[in-house]
């Protein structure tokens, strides 16, 4: 009773430290989810969905690039203007072509021998150096480097803002023709924002470098609206307008008590910046909803652990019991277990008045195996020993791990001629065994003899007394040469 109060005592508290070391791996992870939620949408899924849009973008700026280029440099352009652009319908043709063939808002050239406007709809107008609309064409015209990319209404598109390409065209002596391109209306931009504001959950927008919104989805109603005057993001305005480098930018801002985070980044080719916000306290719920769940759960899996628990106490005493008496190497009995199958073995002996004999065996230079091939090869060949020893015996016989490299035989219901034959068989076997045959040994044969020392047990004798004579039977092998087997009347 006592130790089944102990046994029950012990589930009671290993009951207790599984619910207190729930409860409080449970808020730790909570406490470090949040904290971990909270970094990883500052540091990397803000950036990254910013880096995404961005990875857009630029795709739609270097598509028209591309296209302009191969504008400025196709010949027929640079002949129709050398040739004095005599029939119109031509050039407006090509640009026509363009347009469809790439999905433009608009196609365009501009001569700077004429300085008209040419469209796909025919000439649009004369450029005039004194209009502010028309600026755009001579610093084209000025400009260190093939083309420009801006952003800028279109005259021949009801004055909508588009991206346009500018490419400068040059002669075949690298004089200045003048300008071709296409654009690409913002829609396309918007519908991107709509898509990954759906994605992500989060708001997505662009503003000048003034702060007046100038992009963003369908979704935010506030229109041509300054940064400054939107309560909460006002907090941290001047930090977004302040960073005119093509980098990240990790802000945090609070609105009705709830932390609101902010990744900004400033486009150069646009001349905007990209905000994404994230409502940290939205991205807290589902986390919160998961505690409670994981709560439920938790307490479902605690009851059934203590139940497994209180059937793993009963079988892991069992297996402690085994241990206690096995050999870990042999798989043998151990010195210990074997003094009570002895004790048990000797009462049956006197009862039956059937003799019981005992043999010792000793591997002969063992040491010297060890040595030679470590400890390794060592272990194996006692193993193997261990393994021809139950092969060899009685199924009533019992056989023990002594120590070291000995070993005792419980030779039952057997005289001291029987004994001796069959240690004298079992020494034989050992003695022809090749052990390298289940080893790791590269080549050669391993072999080893054993010595062994067989006594039967006297009426009334005690156990280190019929030991203490095996021993002096095993020393007397050992002295006259090994690899045999004596015996003590």
């Amino acid at each position: 009773m006592s130790k089944s109060l102990k046994q029950y005592s012990l589930l009671i508290w290993i009951s207790l430290i599984l619910i207190l070391g729930f409860v409080a791996v449970l808020a730790t992870s909570y406490l470090v989810s949040k904290d971990a939620l909270r970094r990883g949408l500052s540091e990397n899924t803000l950036p990254i969905t910013g880096d995404n849009i961005y990875s857009e973008i630029q795709k739609d700026i270097l598509r028209p690039v591309f296209v302009s280029a191969q504008m400025a440099n196709d010949t027929f352009v640079r002949d129709w203007i050398i040739e004095g652009e005599q029939d119109s319908t031509q050039i407006s043709k090509y640009l026509k072509e363009i347009k469809v063939k790439n999905n433009a808002i608009s196609s365009f050239l501009v001569s700077d021998l004429s300085k008209n406007y040419y469209f796909p709809d025919g000439l649009l107008k004369s450029i005039n150096e004194s209009e502010a609309r028309d600026q755009w064409f001579f610093r084209v015209k000025n400009l260190k480097v093939p083309y420009e990319t801006n952003v800028d209404i279109d005259m021949a598109n009801q004055d909508n803002m588009t991206i346009f390409t500018n490419h400068r065209v040059l002669d075949y002596h690298g004089k200045f023709l003048g300008a071709v391109g296409i654009g690409l209306t913002l829609d396309t931009m918007k519908n991107l924002i709509d898509s990954y504001q759906t994605r992500f959950q989060r708001k997505i927008f662009f503003i000048d470098k003034k702060g007046t919104l100038v992009l963003s989805g369908s979704s935010f109603k506030q229109k041509k609206i300054n940064i400054t005057s939107i309560l909460g993001i006002n907090q941290v305005a001047k930090s977004i307008l302040a960073n005119t480098k093509n980098e990240s930018l990790h802000l945090e801002y609070s609105l009705e008590g709830e932390s609101i985070y902010v990744n900004s980044r400033f486009i150069p080719e646009l001349g905007w910046h990209l905000l994404v916000e994230q409502n940290l306290d939205a991205e807290l719920r589902p986390l919160q909803k998961l505690l409670l769940v994981n709560a439920a759960i938790g307490f479902a899996i605690t009851i059934a652990v203590l139940l497994i628990v209180l059937l793993s106490v009963r079988r892991y005493q069992m297996r402690i019991e085994k241990s206690a008496a096995t050999d870990s190497l042999t798989k043998l009995l151990n010195r210990q277990a074997f003094d009570f199958v002895f004790q048990q073995a000797l009462l049956d002996s006197e009862r039956s008045r059937q003799p019981l004999c005992v043999a010792l065996m000793d591997i002969d230079h063992f040491k010297k195996i060890n040595d030679k091939h470590g400890h390794l090869i060592g272990d194996h060949v006692l193993k193997e020993i261990a393994a021809i020893s139950r092969r060899s015996l009685r199924e009533s016989d019992v056989i023990c791990r002594w120590g070291g490299e000995e070993f005792l035989l419980l030779l039952k219901n057997c005289s001291l001629e029987k004994a001796t034959s069959i240690a004298e068989n079992l020494r034989s076997t050992i003695a022809a065994n090749d052990f390298s045959r289940t080893t790791d040994l590269a080549k050669g044969r391993l072999s080893l003899t054993v010595s062994m020392g067989v006594a039967e047990c006297k009426s009334q004798e005690t156990e280190d007394s019929v030991f203490e004579r095996a021993d002096v039977a095993l020393y007397q092998a050992k002295e006259n040469g090994r690899n045999s087997v004596y015996f003590s009347e």
